[in-house]
């Protein structure tokens, strides 16, 4: 009986791991690592300097910003710049700026941005480099890619992917999803009249869909997204989902095989507990390991959102899971 429960329990682990998201098709969400200090945050983007501080941007201020020595204890460190540049103003009456995006190339730090009003996509991507990537550093370079009420997506959100030697720069919320174009390297701005590819979408309106992360992992690109609403406290339902594609245009699949641009895609990491609304996700390396960023709301500090983080493992077929 020892043997047979043995051998049972064994087959049950390996078939567990073998499935895409195997913790997250359990329902078994992990918390979020202990932090302290300036936890506070939205729609987090992270990065390890070539200093060896750890930097945090994210929407609030002028681009709030937060350092750690050590991933564990943050810093409030003001904002990105020190006011908004004049243009911001084209796009909202108080020149706030959403959902940043750092990554670093060509000997400097990009941070990209969006500004933009809540339900309009009446928006706008910009850039600024820097030459260490701290708060009060970076210069603007104005406007990267632009949408209208004419057009069917919204300029926001930005994430940068870099692929055989090619810029690319995910985007969008709601009106229709995820859509990416392709950048110029030199001036990381979108190329003249470069198509507009689409990525993932709901099959319903208002195609609650956004915040784009892409990542590339063994021969796929792995594109997670935010469903669902933010912003509401612990009222907000975001969750992560992710799917993937051999090329980085698409297109991509869940883990059944369900396009996402047909409302596919598998479930990462949702909502539990006191850890509500996970979203706004972003995807850094540190060491060799992959390590999702994302905010979450504490239902335990009347719904304050936080900043969240994860280690990303990999399952033998190939798909993350949160750990």
């Amino acid at each position: 009986m020892r043997v047979h429960r043995a051998v049972t329990a064994l087959v049950a682990a390996v078939l567990l791991a073998l499935l895409p998201n195997a913790a997250q098709a359990a329902e078994s969400y992990p918390d979020p690592r202990p932090l302290t200090g300036q936890q506070i945050i939205h729609d987090p983007t992270v990065l390890r300097l070539k200093s060896g501080q750890y930097v945090a941007y994210s929407t609030g201020g002028v681009i709030g910003a937060r350092l750690s020595k050590d991933l564990k204890h943050w810093d409030d460190a003001g904002n990105a710049f020190a006011e908004p540049p004049s243009w911001w103003y084209e796009y909202n009456d108080t020149g706030d700026p959403w959902a940043p995006d750092i990554s670093y190339r060509a000997g400097r730090y990009w941070l990209y941005y969006a500004v933009s009003s809540w339900g309009t996509n009446h928006s706008a991507i910009g850039v600024a480099t820097s030459p260490s990537g701290l708060p009060g550093t970076w210069t603007d370079h104005g406007k990267v890619f632009t949408s209208e009420t004419t057009d069917t997506w919204n300029a926001i959100d930005p994430a940068i992917t870099r692929a055989d030697g090619r810029l690319w720069m995910s985007f969008g919320s709601y009106w229709t999803g995820i859509r990416m174009v392709e950048l110029n390297p030199h001036t990381g701005k979108a190329r003249a009249n470069t198509p507009v590819h689409h990525l993932a979408t709901r099959p319903d309106a208002p195609y609650a869909v956004e915040g784009p992360y892409i990542v590339k992992h063994g021969r796929h690109f792995y594109l997670f997204a935010s469903y669902d609403a933010c912003c509401s406290g612990v009222n907000s339902t975001y969750k992560i989902k992710v799917g993937r594609s051999t090329t980085i245009t698409g297109p991509y699949v869940d883990s059944t095989g369900k396009p996402m641009l047909e409302g596919g895609g598998d479930l990462l990491l949702e909502g539990h507990g006191r850890y509500v609304g996970t979203g706004g996700q972003s995807v850094f390396q540190d060491r060799g390991r992959d390590i999702l960023a994302y905010h979450y709301y504490d239902a335990e500090d009347e719904g304050t959102p936080k900043l969240g983080l994860n280690q990303l493992n990999w399952t033998k077929t190939g798909w993350p899971v949160v750990t």
